[in-house]
């Protein structure tokens, strides 16, 4: 069984948090910088990461840029960092959930159920293959797998879930807190946020030009619409 790679470099909460998932059922690898977090990942591919941004040895967005090359496995960033900005940051790099010191152990437990839900695939609204505009972008809900122009894109489950729920209904307008619930499954203050970061990196994986999207829409004051013509 895979594990959960914890990157935690204060001894007692990574005492505690690993209590916590191993009680829920998931093996548990701790290291305590992230030339060791590198290093595990290299030698198994994690389940998921609960990454520390404040590390001795380097940044945890830097560690955070590295791992996100390795594979496509759920991160949640675990830190001190409050500010509204810093948390859009971080999921400006690719994050999939933002947990912010002090935080309730449980809690922590239930996002990563909720995002390795979303990771394994396990949404069972997921259909065939959607096709926009003469096949230059093709979204597979079964495979999780994005082509632009026939070439696979690199895209985070949440990016996937952000963008599969925009182009499934091309017609509706998304409120980000819509999008937050579709994407997430549960709804926190302030992550309404978030879901601008989301689009962007979006943007820039399936937009000819992002700043001038074809795709994914912006209504200013509500939120977003897709409108790629689908294929017949």
């Amino acid at each position: 069984m895979n594990s959960i790679l914890l990157v935690e470099d204060d001894r007692k909460i990574a005492r505690i948090v690993k209590v916590y998932l191993e009680d829920a059922g998931y093996k548990v690898v701790h290291v305590d910088t992230g030339k060791g977090a590198i290093a595990s990942a290299m030698q198994e591919a994690p389940l998921a990461v609960i990454l520390d941004l404040m590390l001795p040895d380097t940044s945890g967005e830097e560690v955070c840029q590295e791992l996100k090359e390795m594979g496509d496995f759920p991160i949640i960033m675990l830190t001190a960092k409050y500010s509204e900005e810093e948390r859009v940051a971080g999921f400006a790099l690719g994050a999939d959930d933002y947990v912010v010191k002090p935080f309730s152990p449980k809690e922590l437990v239930y996002r990563v159920k909720a995002v390795l839900r979303r990771s394994l695939k396990s949404d069972r609204g997921m259909l065939e293959p959607m096709s926009f505009n003469n096949s230059s972008l093709v979204i597979d809900g079964q495979g999780y797998e994005v082509k632009k122009n026939g070439e696979p894109l690199k895209i985070t489950p949440t990016e996937f879930k952000v963008l599969y729920s925009l182009a499934s209904a091309p017609a509706k307008v998304f409120t980000r807190e819509d999008l937050v619930e579709k994407a997430l499954g549960y709804q926190f203050e302030g992550y309404e946020r978030s879901i601008d970061a989301h689009i962007k990196n979006i943007r820039h994986k399936i937009e000819d030009d992002p700043k001038n999207p074809s795709f994914i829409i912006t209504i200013y004051g509500v939120g977003y619409r897709f409108s790629g013509k689908r294929d017949a």
